[in-house]
């Protein structure tokens, strides 16, 4: 694929964890006007959408927290800048706790995240992701527009976006390490250390 226009809409503390290889996982149930009311991935390869209004400091690693400043709801920039995609290389649907406590140092999220996403719609699980992240060779600045909005994962944006000269955040061998060890957490979380 050389461009597209499917994005994935992320918190913005997110999408730079992304971006700097500070994480490879997601962790999601889907918004609120997602279609047929749940999370789903339809496709592979989807630029990064950073999102602010619902960034909580309080539902994430002490590290991470700093990096968001409340807004209020609706608040979002004018130009959304757009520097990265991902290849979503592997969905795990998990409902156990154990599973889901057990990547707890791979991803950004606190304990009150996880626990609050197991209650939200208890009947669903929730949706790990593994993303391989790339670098676009140029950051894009997009205009926003009401299209962009509300609450749901999936958006197309109105100009596609090339991912020519596109650079790896990881390395071929670091990603398939941390993929790995986190494929066999959710296989066996009996096996997770701390």
């Amino acid at each position: 694929m050389k461009s597209t226009t499917r994005a994935l809409k992320e918190w913005n503390v997110a999408v730079n964890a992304l971006e700097q290889g500070q994480t490879i996982v997601l962790l999601r149930k889907g918004g609120i006007r997602e279609q047929a009311g749940q999370f789903n991935v339809t496709d592979k390869q989807v630029l990064l959408y950073p999102t602010f209004e619902h960034q909580q400091p309080d539902l994430l690693k002490p590290e991470f927290a700093p990096q968001v400043k409340t807004v209020e709801s609706g608040w979002h920039p004018e130009v959304i800048r757009i520097g990265s995609w991902v290849e979503i290389t592997d969905v795990f649907l998990v409902a156990w706790e154990p599973a889901i406590t057990a990547l707890f140092p791979y991803h950004i999220w606190n304990e009150s995240f996880v626990s609050d996403r197991l209650k939200w719609k208890q009947n669903q699980p929730i949706y790990i992701l593994l993303l391989r992240a790339y670098r676009l060779a140029e950051i894009r600045e997009i205009p926003y527009i009401p299209e962009y909005g509300g609450c749901r994962s999936w958006i197309d944006l109105a100009d596609a976006i090339s991912l020519e000269g596109s650079q790896a955040v990881l390395s071929d061998r670091e990603y398939i390490e941390r993929s790995s060890e986190i494929r066999n957490l959710i296989a066996n979380p009996a096996n997770a250390s701390g």
